[in-house]
């Protein structure tokens, strides 16, 4: 499906905040919420965004509501959702998808809001954004927002230094920007929402998963054939799953037969610093260069 880009956030447009996985208390949120009004934008908090029901923020009715309901106000021009948790695969039969492409908005979030984005950009075409949640904002602030912040804003390319992460395996790659959380991800094998990886850049990364966790996931990747033909793999940070030089042996031996470039340690997920990254747009990484190129703009 072609990409579609949503209209680039511009100084006075307002955001929407909802909660589509798990709950988030009020003080959770104010310093990103400060930093979004100190940017120039407005701010509207879904009507459930506090609600609470068990480990849900609210029962699935309420939070798709609160999607829905964003994505039908006019004066909204982009949807930021408050954390993680879980939840979003709930939801993902139940979207009007229809609604979002007549209401084309950027969409961001990651860890487990990676189920929304991937079934949002394949349904529809539309570019969404892995990246920093409200409840987030504050860390590393500096880079991590001001990174997202020239994605949805800017109709120029984005070129990212990558001279801190590791090269595994030596090489360049081009092909659209597509991955998420790997738990996410796999759980999203054998549904309608789960893209095509062929010709992708993929990245990945996930919080406190034990390596031979990690080890069976991208194992089960592997045995799907969903790798086959991807361009390359991007490893991001992740966070409480062991040892650094552990987890790249993972990824080097479920990638042996592949032969493609392969790097580790880019600063996107559960990490201080979580740059964003677009879902759809072609990119290239040259491990010679130690650039991540975003080819073309993200938004129009």
């Amino acid at each position: 499906m072609p990409i579609i880009k949503p209209p680039k956030l511009e100084t006075g447009d307002r955001v929407g905040i909802i909660s589509p996985a798990g709950p988030v208390d009020e003080s959770d949120l104010q310093a990103g919420l400060t930093i979004l009004e100190s940017s120039g934008l407005g701010v509207c908090l879904a009507p459930h965004i506090y609600h609470m029901e068990g480990y849900l923020a609210g029962n699935d009715e309420a939070r798709l509501d609160d999607l829905h309901g964003m994505l039908q106000d006019r004066e909204i021009k982009a949807i930021f959702c408050a954390r993680g948790g879980y939840g979003s695969l709930r939801l993902l039969d139940r979207i009007n998808y229809d609604l979002i492409i007549q209401n084309q908005k950027i969409l961001v979030g990651y860890s487990d809001i990676t189920a929304l984005l991937m079934a949002v950009q394949v349904k529809t075409g539309l570019v969404t954004f892995h990246g920093p949640m409200v409840r987030e904002l504050d860390r590393d602030h500096q880079s991590n927002w001001g990174n997202l912040l020239r994605l949805i804003s800017s109709d120029k390319p984005e070129e990212l230094d990558i001279s801190k992460c590791t090269v595994l395996v030596p090489g360049k790659a081009e092909g659209p920007l597509i991955g998420g959380n790997l738990s996410l991800i796999c759980h999203l094998l054998g549904t309608p929402f789960m893209p095509s990886l062929d010709g992708c850049i993929l990245f990945l990364e996930d919080r406190g998963e034990a390596p031979y966790r990690l080890d069976r996931m991208l194992t089960h990747l592997v045995l799907t054939g969903k790798l086959k033909k991807i361009s390359g793999i991007i490893a991001g940070q992740f966070e409480g799953c062991g040892m650094t030089g552990d987890i790249n042996r993972l990824f080097l031996d479920a990638t042996s037969k592949l032969a493609i470039p392969l790097v580790s340690g880019f600063p996107l997920g559960h990490g201080r610093q979580n740059l964003a990254l677009p879902l759809g747009p072609t990119a290239n990484f040259d491990t010679e260069l130690m650039t991540l190129t975003i080819k073309e703009a993200c938004v129009r």
